[in-house]
């Protein structure tokens, strides 16, 4: 078995998948970690397990998890499992692919702690508890920026003083690298093309979101950048904004105040007062601030299409992903109705389809192909996790 795990401050997502055929067999998570009144979620096709307890911190919640999985026959232990992956959010410029952990690895993640305070330091707590429950399983790390590290410089450098760059790694990243690394790679087999052919635009919309241009299987520029906040309009994330309303800020609040003002704050809850959209859906026709939201948010998605159309040279396929991108028929129609004129056919009766697998909005004769794809991070870290180690046998 191999074993995904993402793990937050206060939470452990996990999935259990089959080492040979990749089948996830049992997914869970473990939340409110470090709290009074923690919880263990536990759930297979056909059943589902909820227990309350005491987690003072990710060892025992692991070691809980293992446990529950034992009793239900998952698993022998943890020691039995084929190999561990992680996702890690932030590997700065020294992570290009995802990689075997060893003490140098982790000294690298610690390293880029600066980079991403709440997630590497998070993500760090779940490999060092394995570590302490089964320290002879091998372990693997797939970073969120990995993808991204095929930027050229002209993408990722800002354009302020070289030794900002030299010192403190001041620069885009993006994030997201895995979601578009699988949903880009799916739509090339969907259309039957060859990956390294192809000129895609990948949206993942969701309470945090962002677009990628991927030309020939590489990423060649991201909307979010250094941190998660540059880039599309999220849920409580503004997005992009004039750096001058920051110093402007400055004069009235605290940094402390303006890091909750642009990250919990603003987005589409500044906009309207609400961060989900399907809420804000429902409130268009009498909420002038929930239809403005909308309008915001699309309107941002468009311009960004429009920059990588730019820097791609052509359009061969656009994908949405995440909550929103998957779900939401509404904004997908605002996006895609608004560049019909890029040699997409857009089909309403398509786009209003419910399913769960990858469906195509666009018709048959569309030159520009739109597809929705979900997303499935866990199970790109399963694949590497499997092929890496794989290879040290």
């Amino acid at each position: 078995m191999i074993l995904v795990l993402n793990s937050g401050s206060s939470s452990i997502k996990f999935k259990l998948y089959e080492h040979k055929s990749l089948k996830m067999v049992v997914s869970g998570t473990a939340q409110k970690i470090g709290e009074k009144n923690s919880i263990i979620t536990v759930s297979d096709p056909y059943s589902k397990t909820t227990k309350e307890l005491i987690l003072p911190n990710h060892t025992v919640a692991l070691k809980k998890i293992e446990e529950i999985l034992i009793s239900q026959n998952y698993i022998n232990s943890f020691s039995s499992l084929f190999g561990v992956g992680h996702r890690v959010v932030h590997g700065g410029e020294d992570f290009h692919s995802p990689t075997l952990i060893d003490e140098s690895v982790i000294e690298s993640i610690k390293s880029n702690i600066s980079l991403a305070p709440l997630h590497n330091r998070a993500n760090l707590e779940g490999i060092k508890s394995i570590y302490h429950i089964s320290p002879n399983i091998p372990q693997v790390a797939v970073f969120d920026t990995a993808f991204h590290q095929s930027m050229p410089p002209k993408a990722y450098r800002y354009a302020i003083p070289k030794e900002l760059y030299t010192k403190y790694k001041i620069r885009r990243y993006g994030f997201h690298g895995t979601s578009h690394y699988y949903v880009s790679k799916k739509v090339a087999k969907l259309i039957k093309r060859d990956y390294k052919s192809l000129k895609i635009i990948t949206l993942h919309l969701g309470n945090g979101a962002s677009a990628c241009a991927i030309d020939g299987g590489r990423s060649i520029d991201t909307s979010m950048g250094m941190t998660p906040l540059e880039g599309l309009v999220m849920g409580t994330r503004s997005g992009d904004i004039d750096a001058g309303v920051v110093l402007f800020l400055s004069n009235i609040v605290s940094t402390k105040e303006i890091d909750n003002l642009l990250n919990r704050e603003s987005g589409l809850k500044g906009l309207c007062g609400i961060n989900d959209l399907r809420e804000i859906q429902k409130e268009t026709d009498k909420n002038s601030d929930a239809q403005l939201a909308l309008e915001v948010m699309a309107h941002r998605i468009i311009k960004y299409i429009g920059a990588y159309y730019a820097i791609l040279g052509g359009l061969d396929a656009i994908v949405f992903t995440g909550g929103i991108g998957e779900h939401s028929a509404l904004v997908r129609e605002m996006v895609t109705k608004q560049i019909e004129h890029f040699g997409i056919e857009f089909d309403k009766t398509k786009n209003e389809t419910t399913q769960k697998d990858a469906f195509e909005i666009t018709k048959d004769t569309s030159s520009v192909k739109v597809w929705v794809i979900p997303t499935d991070e866990e199970l790109v870290i399963a694949t590497y996790t499997k092929e890496i180690i794989e290879a040290l046998l």
